[in-house]
């Protein structure tokens, strides 16, 4: 099992392991580590914390040679979708990286591997897994093959993902007031959650959004009220 997940992680990665013990770490969720008294630093939580930093970097980096024009706040804001966990989540999937991750039985049958969070977190561990293996450059070259069509998703659709603040902007241009955003409501699996958010401005409810984070819901709402009230041409 140990030589079947280093081989494929090699393989999605296009990335030699050296170190194995990473890797399995990177990919353990801590009920495992938990449900077996296991120390606590063979789950991927120090791991992500690592590859956090080392995937912003990257993405900084990418963004600030893709676009040698753009003022900071704007790659500011290009960066903080692709390093989302709905981005990191989907490129789990993309890549099947997800089937790799290891938990409990008991969360297992709960789903937990499934959820949004845990694929993201498990794959900024293995970011940082491959950083402590000395495999940088590796990294900044699957990663600039991997990100581009979310990064070029966002700079065409720069709107959908930027949404609140532009509703906010216009709102208060008009009255000083800003939207302010309410959960109404969830449904499906813990692991699979659809949340439904309603978006209100001067106390009437505009717009109403759903995502699979509060966070997604919200944007979509705040697009759909931008729509609405003309802040954003409807394409």
């Amino acid at each position: 099992m140990l030589e079947e997940t280093l081989s494929a992680i090699e393989k999605i990665f296009g990335i030699k392991t050296e170190t194995g013990e990473y890797y399995i770490h990177a990919l353990t969720h801590s009920s495992y580590t938990k449900d077996n008294s296991l120390p606590y630093n063979e789950c991927y939580e120090r791991l992500e914390f690592l590859g956090d930093a080392v995937l912003k970097l990257i993405v900084s980096t990418i963004l600030f040679n893709m676009y040698p024009d753009y003022p900071e706040g704007e790659m500011s804001k290009i960066r903080s979708v692709i390093v989302s966990d709905n981005t990191l989540a989907q490129i789990v999937d993309e890549t099947g990286i997800g089937q790799y991750i290891i938990a409990s039985k008991h969360d297992t049958k709960q789903g937990v591997t499934k959820m949004e969070s845990v694929r993201a977190c498990a794959f900024e561990a293995l970011l940082g897994a491959y950083y402590l293996d000395g495999k940088f450059s590796g990294l900044m070259e699957f990663l600039g093959k991997i990100l581009l069509p979310y990064i070029k998703d966002v700079e065409n659709n720069f709107a959908k993902f930027n949404a609140k603040a532009i509703l906010q902007e216009y709102t208060q241009g008009l009255t000083k007031e800003i939207p302010v955003y309410k959960l109404i409501g969830s449904k499906g699996p813990d692991h699979n959650k659809t949340f439904e958010v309603e978006v209100l401005y001067k106390n009437e409810v505009i717009a109403f959004g759903e995502g699979k984070t509060k966070k997604d819901a919200e944007q979509k709402a705040a697009y759909a009220a931008c729509i609405k009230l003309g802040a954003i041409k409807d394409e």
